[in-house]
């Protein structure tokens, strides 16, 4: 157990029953109780969650409808992203990380670290990096697609929706100040900040970010089980949708 917590530090994040999953998917029979035993008895213990800062809401400009309700919910890939943004201190200055998630297998499709906020540019580029990133994998439209935030001003930006219309996506922007409204992002940045930002810190640099947060979203997207999943990795979750598209067909 120590060696393979050694192995991969994201694994030294998990609790007792995600580290019980983890090794079973990788063919070890062990026992829940067994695990528990081992971190009782190393002080071991998973990453807790903490309550994280709200971006700045818009000012007023009007924004698409809510078309998600906190509805997070999709019965395949591509129908409904969730996007939202975190911050980083570092030695350097703040550093911001966007995120763009897919709300079928909890898959983190896109995501883009900046020293600036209050521009577009740091939200467009996690955008852009979604759709090149499915687009790398076949998917020529994305017309039955829904792409959610919160108001912040960034989201509700005049650029990210021409963007997102000319993409044929069809944006949707919940309420001011209710984190319910983006509850699946907010979620997903709340376990970044626990796996990686608070263990990891101090943070130098946004370059200093940028390679951790590439390291992380990999451990997350390929070997990181979700409850919500049936305790599947985001890719694997994927992977088996296909799969049995395939056999229908």
């Amino acid at each position: 157990m120590r060696q393979l917590r050694e192995s991969n530090r994201f694994l030294t994040r998990f609790g007792v029953r995600k580290m019980w999953i983890f090794l079973r998917s990788q063919g070890h029979d062990v026992a829940r109780c067994t695990i528990e035993r081992l971190y009782r008895a190393q002080g071991w213990q998973g990453a807790t969650r903490r309550r994280r800062f709200k971006p700045m809401p818009s000012d007023g400009t009007p924004r698409p409808a809510d078309l998600v309700d906190r509805g997070f919910w999709a019965a395949r890939p591509n129908r409904l992203w969730v996007a939202d943004f975190s911050y980083v201190p570092t030695w350097s200055g703040m550093v911001y990380v966007a995120f763009v998630i897919d709300v079928f297998s909890r898959r983190i499709v896109g995501w883009r670290a900046a020293t600036r906020i209050m521009t577009t540019d740091l939200v467009l580029d996690a955008l852009e990096q979604a759709l090149w990133s499915r687009k790398q994998q076949g998917i020529t439209s994305f017309t039955v697609l829904v792409h959610h935030s919160d108001a912040g001003s960034q989201y509700v930006s005049f650029a990210l929706t021409q963007r997102l219309v000319e993409a044929g996506v069809d944006p949707s922007v919940g309420s001011n100040h209710d984190p319910y409204d983006n509850a699946l992002a907010e979620s997903t940045i709340g376990l970044f900040t626990a796996e990686l930002i608070r263990p990891e810190g101090p943070w130098r640099s946004v370059e200093h970010v940028e390679l951790e947060t590439l390291r992380w979203v990999d451990f997350y997207n390929t070997l990181r089980p979700h409850e919500a999943l049936d305790d599947l990795a985001p890719m694997q979750a994927e992977d088996l949708h296909y799969h049995r598209l395939k056999l229908t067909a």
